[in-house]
């Protein structure tokens, strides 16, 4: 990979939680780990068909998010658990714009089992903090759903400030969505009024 630096072999450390690049070798645990989510994610996601579940579309997908990573143009990271090893959660870092703009969008999800122990807060702590002070952006965008509330509270609970509301920004779950438009930026460039 070629952001800013290379991304740590042995991945980013956190208290639970080690946050490594996705790669083709996450295919078997990417694969089990939406197949279990298939339902909870539903509401929030795209349709899918069956085939974006088989471990084909997955090692695709993985595959693409590698060549994306290798561009510079994005950051894919699945968050294992430090005692075992289970892919419990994912986030990434799309769209990376540099020139004037240094901006990127982000996205995470977090299996069902696993929501509500900060897991999420602790890697998105994390891997915010790699995105600028590391790949060196200026601002992280993230948008939600206005009921996905979840997420609402935990961006805000990150810094994330509110700055717009789209409507029918997506298409969720077969309908166009509206969305909570949110950003972050970098606290060590934030202009001076």
């Amino acid at each position: 990979m070629s952001l800013a630096a290379p991304f740590p072999v042995e991945g980013l450390l956190t208290e639970r939680l080690v946050l490594q690049a996705a790669s083709r070798h996450h295919a078997s645990a990417l694969q089990r780990y939406s197949l279990d989510n298939r339902t909870h994610f539903k509401r929030w996601e795209p349709a899918r068909p069956d085939e974006f579940y088989s471990l084909h579309a997955v090692e695709s997908r993985l595959a693409a998010a590698e060549q994306d990573m290798a561009a510079a143009s994005a950051l894919y990271l699945m968050l294992l658990t430090r005692h075992d090893g289970t892919l419990i959660g994912c986030c990434n870092f799309t769209n990376i714009v540099r020139g004037v703009f240094q901006a990127c969008h982000l996205g995470f999800s977090l299996g069902h089992a696993f929501e509500g122990s900060g897991f999420m807060h602790e890697a998105l702590t994390a891997a915010i903090a790699y995105t600028f002070d590391t790949v060196g952006l200026h601002r992280i965008m993230a948008n939600h759903r206005p009921e996905n509330e979840r997420s609402g509270r935990l961006l805000a609970r990150l810094g994330f400030e509110r700055e717009g509301f789209a409507h029918s920004y997506l298409k969720i779950d077969g309908q166009w969505a509206d969305h909570v438009l949110t950003s972050l930026i970098n606290p060590a460039e934030r202009a001076v009024a």
